[in-house]
Parts: C-alpha cells; structure tokens; sequence
C-alpha cells in the first residue's frame, strides 16, 4: 500500500464503458513522511477530497477493493488517513 495526498480530480468525458462513473483522483505520493514529486491517478472508493491524505492500493489487487471487479485499474484509493 502507498500514502499520498490528493491533489485534484481528473475529468474524462470519454472512458471506456465499465470506468464510467468512477471517480478518478490525483494523488501525490509520500514515502518516509515527505512528498515525492511522484503523481498517480487512482480510483476513489471511499469519497475522498482534494486536500487528505489517503492509502492506496496499487497493482491486481486494487480491483479486490472496488464492486466491480471487471473495472481496467491499478490504483485505488481504499482509506482516509485521520
């Protein structure tokens, strides 16, 4: 699992079909408690907003966290750090 925190969402008016109405977040990836530079796009399952640091989970196993497992994604993002 990675940390990051969101840095904004991402529109996409053309998508293929099982993506559609997913929420696609840009997410800045931490390491060691400190910023990378490094930007993902993920998918968000639990409503998270521009600003919060959340985990994410990357690679085949990221589909597990979402209904629809058929979903094309490698990144989701799975919790809200308080």
């Amino acid at each position: 699992m990675l940390r990051g925190i969101i840095r904004g969402n991402i529109v996409s008016t053309r998508k293929q079909e099982s993506l559609i109405g997913a929420k696609f977040m840009e997410v800045e990836i931490m390491q060691n408690g400190e910023l990378t530079g490094q930007y993902l796009i993920a998918i968000d399952s639990v409503g998270a907003g521009i600003g919060e640091t959340v985990l994410i989970t990357v690679g085949s196993p990221a589909r597990l966290a979402l209904q629809n497992r058929e979903m094309p994604t490698d990144a989701v993002i799975v919790g809200i750090v308080d």
